[in-house]
């Protein structure tokens, strides 16, 4: 064999190596007829009144859609990162709103319980978030602290004997209004910022907890999101998730898997962003033709199609990375970079493909009750969430510069 050829064996891949194999691909199949038939029926009901329909969670969850990265154990699919952001991606082609509370949900909550809980906390919770009984939040983002969450964080959490008495509030909360079990940071030692956080598992019911707002959004209108207070807020101590003053390492890599399911989040809208525009290209007529014969929409529509595979590519090569990413892992290093990088080229990209999309359907693209409408208004939230676009481009360069 010549060095050439044994060069060509040797690097030579197989397209299977950039794309889904065919157990995931079938995953995403059921996952995407399943939100076609169940979920997209509600979305613009969900987005016109800004409801939450009763017992969705529990129905996701009796259809096999809750706790997809939990062991079977604990009430859970037993599957892994990876297959969870194709549920996810599925679920934003459909209904995008439903999506963002059941990433929340399922991994912001749920799997970060599993990862960083102990088994007594474990066996507690995760059955009845896995059944869909639970709804689960994440409490971090607070009134004065966005990007710098941690070091400006005011919410505290004082001993008291077998509880810890929390104080404070958090603001732009995912699930808030309807949550039944949330995953609260709050500072254990201020005088240590960020390194004086620790994580609770707080029940809805615990004295001192409210709910202080539902929050009206442009976006994602379906989705619940609310304020927070805690006031004199008593947690019992066995509720701590991890060590005290350890929660720092909880937030950083939770984030980062966050950042990585994000991204599914802005690929599925894309995907259904281009699957009306080429419909209603097809089917709009000016000049006595269809719209699709002009040069103009056609440019429009190579446009959006290479932008929505780029996603595809960045988007499942991150989840992959992000996959095996060990429990008190990230916030540091290529992974830390490329979540980052992930989530940021995906936002930005679909804010490029839904300017199209509505520039396509025209006048109907800016009437607030259509398809096109609702999925142009869910663009900016992810450029915003879980550290704005600033942010991540300090993240990555802050990697590069090391």
């Amino acid at each position: 064999m010549s060095q050439v050829s044994a060069a060509e064996s040797t690097l030579r891949n197989s397209i299977a190596e950039f794309d889904l194999g065919d157990d995931h691909q079938q995953f995403l199949d059921l996952a995407d007829k399943y939100s076609r038939q169940e979920l997209y029926p509600l979305a613009e009901k969900m987005d016109l009144e800004e409801s939450w329909p009763d017992g969705l969670f529990e129905k996701l969850g009796s259809d096999g859609y809750l706790g997809i990265t939990i062991p079977e154990e604990f009430g859970g699919a037993g599957s892994d990162l990876f297959t969870s952001g194709l549920v996810l991606q599925a679920m934003s082609r459909w209904n995008h709103a439903v999506a963002l509370s059941w990433v929340a949900h399922d991994n912001l909550c749920a799997n970060n319980i599993y990862r960083n809980g102990n088994d007594a906390q474990r066996r507690k919770y995760l059955p009845g978030l896995c059944s869909g009984k639970l709804v689960g939040a994440l409490g971090l983002t607070e009134p004065g602290a966005g990007s710098d969450a941690l070091g400006s964080m005011r919410t505290t959490a004082k001993k008291d004997g077998d509880h810890y008495v929390l104080n404070g509030s958090k603001i732009f909360i995912t699930n808030g209004p309807i949550a039944d079990v949330l995953l609260v940071y709050a500072k254990t030692d201020p005088e240590k910022g960020p390194k004086g956080i620790s994580a609770f598992i707080v029940e809805k019911d615990m004295p001192g907890f409210a709910v202080a707002q539902k929050l009206v959004k442009m976006g994602f209108r379906g989705s619940q999101t609310a304020e927070l207070v805690f006031d004199n807020c008593r947690v019992p101590a066995e509720n701590m998730v991890g060590e005290e003053n350890k929660g720092v390492s909880i937030v950083m890599s939770g984030l980062d898997l966050e950042r990585a399911m994000i991204s599914p989040i802005c690929l599925g809208i894309c995907e259904r962003a281009l699957e009306i525009s080429i419909e209603y290209a097809k089917t709009r007529t000016q000049f006595g033709k269809s719209i699709s014969n002009f040069q103009m929409i056609q440019s429009k529509l190579a446009d959006m199609y290479v932008w929505v595979e780029t996603m595809r590519t960045f988007n499942y090569r991150v989840l992959a990375a992000s996959n095996d990413l060990e429990i008190g892992g990230g916030g540091r290093g290529n992974i830390h970079a490329l979540t980052a990088a992930s989530v940021m080229y995906t936002a930005e990209t679909m804010a490029k493909v839904l300017h199209e999309t509505v520039q396509i359907h025209g006048g109907y693209g800016y009437i607030w009750e259509s398809e096109a409408n609702r999925l142009f208004r869910a663009t900016k939230l992810l450029e915003i969430g879980a550290g704005t676009t600033e942010v991540r481009k300090m993240i990555i360069s802050g990697e590069l510069l090391k």
